[in-house]
């Protein structure tokens, strides 16, 4: 079974659609209420609210491989692929452009174990072996949803927006260039920080991330008229930072075509249009499209092998 997986330091998020938050608990000996659980080595362990701190190196600790388990539980479930017996797994994954090359095969290695993994999941015994991972460039499996429309193209950057970076990658007829690549870490969650400390130390105000983003999608209904301001002030704030990041590193996006992918991006689209930047601008708007371009460059890259 091939499973497809984005380890977002935000979100993970699966091919299949499912995503959930990048936090998880230490593993405790009592039985949550719920049933939301994976059971491994007599601990249980929870999806929770608060995320991962920002990590460039996702093996340095179990917590990712962790979430990992749950991704595999929740995708076996997802697809109705569900057996008593063992079940041979073959992961596709990624990292940013930027941390691909000295890290993808300790990567693999992290996520490749070499045992028969025992847990249970919404009440059901799993066994699996993780027999073959993969992974792939960020940004670049991104955009395999508009490949068909790229890969003639001279220059191509795909800029993705994420929790705590924000990655780009030139793309020249098809090909990344990761010698013109780069991981940003200014992503979303530090706007979310920046306007949720503005906001409570000037209106007394305590706003969600939620809040954050109804508010930057234009429903303003039932906010104070400052915090509104604040939100949007900050959030054009932060699209023109980007660009000014990008143009420092001599990326410019006033020639060729930017592909914006990610869930900022997505979030900050209006604006990123608005601001007239990028010259000519495409958006693939799927929030799993990491998850499923590692999936279909797995299934290119075994068939043409």
């Amino acid at each position: 079974m091939l499973i497809a997986i984005d380890h977002g330091n935000k979100q993970i998020k699966l091919a299949s659609g499912k995503t959930f938050n990048s936090g998880i608990s230490d593993g405790d000996a009592f039985q949550p209420i719920d049933n939301d659980f994976i059971l491994y080595e007599g601990k249980y362990y929870t999806i929770t609210e608060k995320r991962i701190p920002y990590m460039r190196d996702k093996t340095t600790d179990d917590r990712f491989y962790m979430l990992t388990l749950f991704a595999i539980g929740y995708e076996i479930e997802q697809t109705g692929s569900y057996v008593p017996d063992l079940i041979r797994i073959k992961l596709a994954a990624g990292l940013p452009p930027a941390h691909f090359g000295p890290q993808h095969k300790q990567f693999e290695q992290y996520l490749r174990r070499g045992v028969i993994e025992e847990f249970e999941f919404h009440g059901k015994l799993h066994r699996v072996f993780i027999s073959e991972a993969t992974a792939y460039p960020q940004a670049f499996a991104a955009a395999m949803p508009v490949y068909r429309d790229i890969r003639d193209l001279p220059k191509v950057v795909v800029i993705d927006i994420g929790g705590f970076t924000a990655d780009y990658l030139l793309i020249r007829f098809g090909q990344p260039d990761l010698s013109v690549c780069d991981s940003l870490e200014n992503g979303v969650i530090f706007l979310y920080n920046q306007i949720i400390k503005r906001v409570n130390s000037e209106l007394g105000s305590l706003l969600a991330e939620a809040d954050i983003d109804a508010i930057i999608n234009g429903r303003v209904e039932g906010y104070k008229e400052r915090a509104v301001r604040i939100v949007n002030d900050s959030a054009r704030g932060f699209v023109s930072d980007l660009f000014g990041s990008l143009r420092e590193r001599s990326v410019d996006l006033s020639t060729g075509t930017t592909v914006f992918v990610g869930g900022g991006s997505m979030l900050f689209k209006t604006l990123i249009e608005e601001s007239g930047k990028a010259a000519s601008p495409m958006f693939v708007g799927e929030i799993s499209a990491n998850a499923k371009g590692y999936e279909l460059m797995h299934r290119e890259t075994k068939a043409g092998g």
